[in-house]
């Protein structure tokens, strides 16, 4: 690297630790998984609450703690009982109502049924976009091969889609096992192989810093920053996704 180079690398690595603190998970969703302990509560509670990770802050949270409260004590019991049966469809964050939350438990359901676990699922695809797509599928096979707008379409190389912020988020706090915010649950899936969850925010972070020069926030942007942020830090890239967050603070 040059100069320039190792200079960012250090506010980079400045801003990751003035974030990657435990007071962090009080005001970010990602206490919802930390709140279990059995891997298949974890591993759902990181998708849902990932899921609904959009708008303030606060709206999301309380969001959250609603949703949560009509799945205990124990998500991975009330998907596998049937429990979205009882669901109306209340609204629970924004676009997201308890129809969705039902999708969600079906489409979960059949992962389970049919992988024994969603690290499962994911390891058995190779490449983590390959991943994003076939979880994409298996919730649909779980709904009778219907879609949801929830999920985002990871695309392909040559016609790339969605940036995925939402499943890349679940999927960063499951597999990076530098604690203590993220929760490194999964050991099949490396962090050197994980994508930047690639938000407004973040996006807009990067352009500052000269990290992405692509106008788009899709699939293809999230490759290319994530290649830049690789290079600073080969086996952990995402790390960078709380530095770039830490820049405002």
């Amino acid at each position: 690297m040059n100069q320039r180079d190792n200079l960012l690398k250090g506010k980079l690595d400045r801003w990751y630790e003035q974030v990657n603190r435990s007071e962090f998970c009080r005001d970010d969703p990602v206490q919802f998984p930390h709140r279990y302990a059995r891997r298949e509560d974890v591993e759902i509670a990181a998708f849902l609450a990932a899921t609904i990770a959009w708008g303030r802050r606060e709206l999301i949270l309380r969001s959250a703690e609603r949703m949560f409260a009509l799945m205990q004590p124990s998500p991975f019991d009330f998907v596998m009982a049937g429990g979205e049966r009882r669901l109306t469809d209340r609204c629970v964050h924004r676009t997201f109502f308890e129809g969705d939350l039902g999708y969600f438990c079906r489409g979960f359901r059949y992962c389970y049924e049919t992988y024994g676990s969603l690290e499962a699922l994911f390891a058995s695809a190779g490449p983590l976009w390959e991943g994003i797509a076939l979880f994409r599928e298996t919730m649909a096979a779980g709904n009778g091969g219907a879609y949801t707008k929830h999920i985002a379409n990871p695309g392909h190389t040559a016609r790339p889609g969605s940036a995925c912020k939402r499943i890349n988020l679940a999927l960063r706090w499951l597999a990076r096992r530098e604690g203590p915010v993220d929760l490194g649950l999964w050991k099949s899936i490396s962090p050197a192989s994980l994508y930047i969850p690639l938000d407004l925010h973040t996006a807009r972070s990067a352009r500052k810093l000269g990290l992405l020069e692509r106008a788009s926030n899709d699939r293809k942007a999230v490759v290319l920053l994530t290649e830049e942020l690789r290079r600073f830090c080969p086996e952990d890239p995402v790390r960078y996704d709380l530095a770039l967050f830490g820049m405002s603070l």
